[in-house]
């Protein structure tokens, strides 16, 4: 069972179970993602730029020769079990299996979002990413360094996104330009809540047990990306989340469990900067 009940089998409780803090996945609905895959891969393809070049008349025209290529996003499976005793569940007066429910959804959902965290961080170690800021605070210049670094290579100014962790917001919300109305009009201070800001949807990730954001000494590495189905990031999904419930005589008890499969790759390097923040 999720949690003994021996000690406290005589005890009444409360109908409203208090469910720990946690999230469930934030980033799934920010990037590409390419449901139904059969298989063990996937394949996103790539298409390169061209480039047009003057008529000349009366001559055959010369092909652009596009670079076309593709990359691989490997499927990972994963299970989110636990049992209930039906013993011990006649002991309280909630149900532990709807509680388990959403235990479980949210622990499939943070590691899809460790999925593409993973892919993110090796594109950096892989040398994949084109931009990469120097180790700082979170300021507004920082913020502007990464919009014009998207700006020069013609990223779409629409679905930029920003991963980065509660120090980082910590960190701007202590620069004015950010915060003062007399530069903004968005008042963070006011409602607490830092979400959107310069044509960037900013994601929150906080402490996980399955990792989170890579944190290296002081450095914690952020992320800047290009979002939405054109994006510079997918994820290949096999499993869709599914949640089952069966009876398994031998222990009378119900097992819960959440089901999935999928993998996460950089597609276009060019649409991802990584943001370093010293959280010193």
């Amino acid at each position: 069972m999720a949690r003994s009940l021996t000690t406290n089998e005589v005890a009444q409780f409360d109908a409203e179970v208090k469910q720990a803090y946690q999230k469930s996945s934030i980033l799934r609905g920010a990037i590409r993602v390419k449901t139904g895959v059969v298989g063990a891969t996937h394949q996103f393809p790539t298409f390169g730029k061209g480039l047009a070049t003057p008529r000349i008349p009366q001559t055959e025209v010369i092909p652009m020769n596009i670079q076309q290529d593709h990359v691989i996003a490997t499927l990972e499976d994963w299970n989110a079990p636990e049992y209930t005793d039906i013993f011990d569940q006649q002991k309280v007066n909630y149900s532990e299996r709807a509680e388990l429910a959403m235990t479980i959804a949210f622990a499939i959902g943070r590691r899809q979002d460790q999925l593409i965290l993973d892919a993110l961080s090796l594109a950096v170690t892989a040398g994949g990413i084109a931009g990469t800021s120097a180790s700082s605070v979170m300021t507004l210049a920082k913020l502007t360094d990464i919009a014009e670094f998207f700006d020069d290579q013609g990223v779409p100014e629409s679905e930029r996104n920003i991963i980065w962790s509660p120090r980082a917001k910590k960190q701007i919300l202590a620069d004015e330009k950010a915060t003062s109305a007399d530069f903004n009009a968005i008042k963070v201070l006011v409602n607490g809540r830092f979400s959107e800001y310069m044509g960037f949807t900013f994601h929150m990730i906080e402490s996980r047990v399955e990792g989170g954001l890579v944190k290296t000494g002081d450095d914690r590495f952020c992320f800047g990306f290009h979002g939405g189905q054109r994006g510079s990031t997918g994820l290949a999904v096999g499993i869709d989340f599914r949640a089952t419930v069966d009876w398994i005589a031998d222990k009378t008890s119900w097992l819960s469990n959440g089901l999935f499969s999928a993998g996460s790759v950089v597609i276009d390097p060019l649409g991802i900067v990584s943001v370093v923040v010293d959280e010193t």
